[in-house]
């Protein structure tokens, strides 16, 4: 438990900490009190300003956007910045604060969007001079150290079917910092509605594990086209090639249907369900991270 700091006057006493800690958790506390694991909005209370880079951020990760958030740690010299100001940058371009305006927020502006883009913090350093290393063209004189912050909504990973592998599945993929949706499928259909609510991304992992080839095959018709990262079937090979090929007949093409990892899963030998859930779970690792799935003491 987080104790009397599930508030939003904690929340604001220790931004850092409390942001980082929700993201990892795959949780929103942002509220009144402390809700684990629920979609309770974060409430603002009245009187806490909108253009603050905390609360703008708090607001971003609430609805589970991204933001980059720039802040001043060290000032030597002359400088239109300050040690401890902020500024945060989301992913439509918009700010919140600032950091000293002209050339020098634009310079750390432009390096927040390199964050922004791999989600790598980094300390950066500026020299408010016109020429040399690190210099951004301004007289002023002073240097100035900025730490760059990503924080990103964590990667999302859907389970449509579930069962005895899809339970298993769930807790593995949260521990891993996945935050997992179960989508129940009903078998037999050759459409698969319960999937229209769900949003797609390109941190998005799918893994199909519904009872019936029907159910398996729409479903993966709907999903095919989205920009999820690893879209996953379960099956016997004999299975999976059949329902490849039928889509492969309606018309999709072979680089959709390879972007199909199909059986599931890395090939770890175990039976049980919860051995199955932890060869899917190392599959979709190591598409995510580019890993090669291999053992690291044994790659001779």
């Amino acid at each position: 438990m987080l104790g009397s700091e599930c508030s939003p006057l904690g929340l604001l006493a220790s931004p850092m900490g409390y942001l980082h800690q929700a993201w990892s958790a795959g949780t929103n506390i942002f509220t009144y009190h402390c809700v684990e694991r629920a979609k309770v909005p974060f409430l603002i209370p009245e009187g806490l300003d909108m253009s603050d880079p905390i609360v703008v951020l708090a607001d971003a990760l609430n609805q589970e956007q991204p933001a980059v958030l720039a802040t001043v740690v060290e000032v030597m010299g002359a400088s239109p910045a300050k040690a401890g100001a902020q500024i945060i940058l989301l992913a439509d371009g918009r700010t919140a604060g600032t950091v000293g305006g002209g050339r020098l927020e634009a310079a750390i502006l432009a390096d927040a969007q390199m964050a922004f883009n791999d989600g790598e913090p980094r300390l950066t350093h500026y020299r408010l001079v016109e020429e040399g290393p690190e210099a951004i063209g301004v007289l002023c004189g002073g240097e100035v150290r900025v730490f760059l912050q990503p924080y990103r909504p964590p990667p999302r990973l859907i389970i449509a079917g579930g069962g005895h592998i899809g339970r298993a599945l769930r807790p593995m993929a949260e521990a891993a910092g996945f935050a997992v949706t179960i989508v129940d499928v009903e078998p037999g259909r050759a459409e698969v509605p319960e999937l229209d609510a769900v949003t797609f991304t390109a941190d998005t992992s799918v893994v199909l594990l519904t009872t019936d080839h029907v159910s398996d095959a729409a479903a993966l018709r709907k999903v095919i086209g989205t920009p999820a990262q690893y879209i996953g079937m379960i099956g016997s090979s004999a299975k999976c090639t059949r329902i490849l090929g039928e889509l492969r007949n309606t018309g999709l093409d072979k680089a959709a249907l390879d972007r199909v990892y199909a059986p599931v899963g890395l090939d770890l030998g175990g039976p049980t369900p919860g051995e199955i859930a932890a060869a899917v779970l190392a599959e979709i690792i190591a598409v995510r991270r580019g890993g090669s799935g291999r053992s690291r003491s044994r790659r001779k």
